[in-house]
């Protein structure tokens, strides 16, 4: 079951910083995150994502968004 207000704040995050942008690090994704204040279960989350860059529908994925 999809935890719906955590989906609502990545997907949230990921339309903010993936705004004009194809692809981004792991380590961006993880600094915008701690500056936008998320949760720490979703700081630790994007914390596991191994290093390299996103496409922002993958990252949905593995973070459990929707990429809409």
């Amino acid at each position: 079951m999809t935890d719906e207000p955590a989906s609502r704040m990545i997907d949230d995050l990921l339309d903010d910083i993936y705004h004009g942008q194809e692809r981004i690090s792991q380590a961006e994704i993880q600094r915008r995150a701690v500056a936008a204040e998320l949760p720490a279960d979703l700081l630790t989350r994007i914390s596991a994502l191994p290093q390299g860059e996103y496409a922002m529908d993958e990252v949905a994925d593995l973070l459990g968004g929707s990429a809409v």
